[in-house]
C-alpha cells in the first residue's frame, strides 16, 4: 500500500455497521454515541463490583499501565488500585504523573502506587523504563501497554518513526520483551488495540517513508501492534506470559477521540473495565494469541493479517530491526 493511500482498510467488525468505514471515520453508528455515554455496560460493572466485594480474597498484583495518566489508562489504575493492587503508573508529563499518583494514593483502602517517566516515543527511554522498574522489583503480573497517539502536530519522532508506530507499536513491543524476565507464565501483557486496523505499509514502519494522513497511520499501527501480539505469543507457547490484544471500545471519551474527531465520546469505564478483567479474570488466562473486541463484547477475529503468520513475521522481523538501530544495546530476540 503506497504511503497515505487507506483503500486497504477493512473493518473487522462485521457484526454491525462498522465505526470505520474505507479508512476514515463515519458517525453513523448503529449504536448511537449517546448510548455509549449513558454508563459503563452492566455486566462489566458487575464484574467490578463484585471484583471489590471479593478483595479481600484477592492476592494484590503488581501492574504497570503506560499511558496512566488520563483517559482509559488513569481509570483503570484508579480502579485497580481500588481493588488493592499494587499500580505502576507511567506518564509523560512530570507534572500530570505526580499529580495522578498522588490522587491513587489518597483513595480509600487503595494498593500501593509508584510513579515513572518516560516518552515512548524514544526507544532509549522505553529501555530506561523497562530498566527503572526491573530494578525495584523481580516480578510483575500484569503490563497493560495502553499508551497510545493519534493525531499530533510533531508526527516524526527524534529517531525519524512516524510517532504513531513509535509509540502505538513499537514502544510496547519493546517494553514487553525488557520486562519478560519479570513475567512468569501465568503474567499477563494486555495490548490495547483498535477497531481501526489498516495493513501495514513495512517503509512507514521502518521509518523510510511518511504517511500523510493521521487516520490511516493510527490504524496501521494498530494492526501491527495486533500482529507482533499474536507472533509473540504463539512463540513463547506455554513459557507465556499470556499476551492478549484488546479492542476496548470505539469512541470512548479519551483525549485521543475528543481531539481526532472533536466529539465527546462514550463512557471511558467501558474501556477500562474491559482491562481489568483482561487483566484479572479467568476467562482471559488461556486466551493468549487472541484478540478481544469490547464493541461486540466477546473474543473475534482481527484483521485477515493478524492471522497471517508469514505477514506477523515480516512485521515483526521489521520491529527487531528497527529497535536494533534505535535501541543498539538491547537483546530484541524472541
Amino acid at each position: 500500500m503506497n504511503a497515505g493511500d487507506d483503500s486497504g482498510f477493512q473493518p473487522i467488525n462485521r457484526g454491525y455497521n462498522s465505526v470505520f468505514r474505507t479508512g476514515r471515520l463515519s458517525l453513523g453508528l448503529v449504536v448511537p454515541l449517546e448510548n455509549y455515554a449513558t454508563g459503563p455496560v452492566p455486566s462489566m460493572t458487575r464484574h467490578v463490583e463484585r471484583a471489590q466485594q471479593a478483595r479481600e480474597t484477592i492476592m494484590p498484583k503488581t501492574i504497570l499501565i503506560t499511558g496512566a495518566t488520563d483517559g482509559i489508562g488513569l481509570e483503570t489504575a484508579s480502579m485497580l488500585v481500588s481493588l488493592g493492587h499494587h499500580v505502576l503508573l507511567h506518564g509523560r508529563n512530570p507534572e500530570k504523573l505526580r499529580h495522578v499518583a498522588g490522587r491513587l494514593s489518597g483513595l480509600p483502602n487503595g494498593g500501593q502506587v509508584e510513579s515513572y517517566l518516560a516518552d515512548l516515543s524514544r526507544m532509549m527511554d522505553v529501555a530506561a523504563l523497562a530498566q527503572a522498574v526491573s530494578d525495584k522489583h523481580q516480578k510483575l503480573d500484569v503490563l497493560i501497554n495502553n499508551a497510545g497517539v493519534f493525531k499530533t502536530p510533531e508526527p516524526i519522532t527524534r529517531d525519524g518513526l512516524d510517532v504513531r508506530f513509535a509509540v502505538n507499536t513499537l514502544a510496547p513491543y519493546l517494553l514487553t520483551q525488557r520486562l519478560l524476565p519479570l513475567l512468569n507464565a501465568s503474567g499477563r501483557v494486555i495490548n490495547l488495540s483498535s477497531a481501526a486496523q489498516a495493513p501495514v505499509d513495512t517503509a512507514a514502519l521502518a521509518g523510510r517513508i511518511r504517511l500523510s494522513d493521521d487516520f490511516n497511520a493510527y490504524a496501521q499501527s494498530k494492526l501491527a501492534l495486533t500482529m507482533w501480539s499474536r507472533s509473540m505469543a504463539i512463540a513463547r507457547g506455554d513459557e507465556g506470559p499470556v499476551i492478549i490484544a484488546v479492542n476496548p471500545g470505539s469512541m470512548l471519551g479519551s483525549k485521543m477521540v475528543r481531539e481526532g474527531f472533536g466529539v465527546a465520546g462514550g463512557d471511558i469505564r467501558i474501556g477500562a473495565e474491559i482491562l481489568v478483567r483482561a487483566a484479572m479474570d479467568d476467562e482471559f488466562a488461556t486466551a493468549s494469541g487472541q484478540y478481544f473486541d469490547n464493541d461486540s463484547g466477546h473474543f473475534a477475529s482481527p484483521h485477515p493479517d493478524a492471522l497471517d503468520q508469514q505477514k506477523s513475521a515480516a512485521i515483526a522481523r521489521v520491529i527487531e530491526t528497527v529497535l536494533g538501530e534505535t535501541t543498539p544495546s538491547a537483546n530484541n530476540d524472541l
